[in-house]
């Protein structure tokens, strides 16, 4: 990760995905606390949008390059590109270069983003060796891990890592933490049936941990699984994992409702 000339410290360009910007704009807040506390230089660039995984999910992929060349044009100047997503942390790093196989400047500008992209918490810990947070929390929380932040990116024991570090914090590990929640993108659309099923049996694991609140890195993850567990009547709340980290869980909680009754 190379400095830009006269910067003495790592510039970094904030991806804040969609999900993020119009449902939970407290998580693009806690992501840039994070980053300046571990002494990063942020910018939020406000002439991003979406990655183009929607369009790419879809087979449109025209559409996807267009989306992705505006991307690159917007970030390929920062030291480093972080986003609160393993989902769209993982289309910029491992299917961009994929989309411009065949277009030879494209793809080397693609793939020179695609070094320097990083899903929040591993960048934080992998790159900046960040090892504890100054957060507190009291209550009890378990950790969903987001297929593309787990499969396509290797996020795992970051996030857990940090959690620990949380005065007041009691982290309950959640048995098949790593089973997809039925979400998918364009999947819990094209399936809803069986996306349905195992986002059920997701929130049934969730409540056997006992834990009161539930943790991701992907915002997708969270309104699925907070959306199933509020229709179900459970009393249990679901936060992106950077509002813990970073202090910042005096907000509601994703899709959380008082009339919950379940356990």
């Amino acid at each position: 990760m190379k400095k830009q000339l006269g910067r003495s410290k790592i510039s970094v360009g904030l991806f804040v995905t969609c999900l993020v910007d119009i449902f939970r704009p407290t998580v693009g807040f806690a992501a840039v606390k994070l980053l300046k506390d571990a002494g990063c230089e942020v910018t939020v660039p406000t002439s991003q949008t979406c990655c183009g995984q929607p369009t790419y999910n879809s087979g449109d992929l025209k559409s996807s390059k267009a989306i992705a060349k505006q991307v690159i044009n917007t970030f390929e100047n920062f030291d480093a590109v972080v986003a609160p997503s393993g989902s769209c942390g993982g289309m910029i790093k491992r299917h961009y270069p994929e989309l411009f196989a065949d277009e030879k400047e494209w793809k080397k500008r693609s793939e020179a983003l695609s070094e320097k992209t990083y899903e929040l918490v591993s960048f934080l810990t992998d790159e900046l060796n960040v090892a504890s947070v100054k957060a507190k929390f009291k209550g009890s929380v378990t950790y969903h891990d987001s297929c593309s932040g787990l499969r396509e990116l290797g996020v795992m024991e970051q996030p857990r890592n940090l959690l620990r570090t949380v005065e007041g914090l009691n982290f309950k590990e959640l048995t098949n933490a790593d089973v997809c929640c039925g979400f998918g993108g364009v999947f819990c659309i094209k399936y809803s049936d069986i996306s349905t099923r195992m986002v059920q049996d997701k929130i049934v694991a969730v409540a056997d941990t006992g834990a009161k609140t539930l943790l991701a890195g992907d915002m997708g993850c969270l309104l699925n699984i907070a959306g199933r567990l509020t229709r179900e009547g459970y009393n249990i709340k679901a936060r992106h994992v950077a509002e813990i980290l970073s202090g910042m869980a005096d907000r509601p909680a994703i899709g959380h409702s008082k009339t919950n009754t379940k356990s």
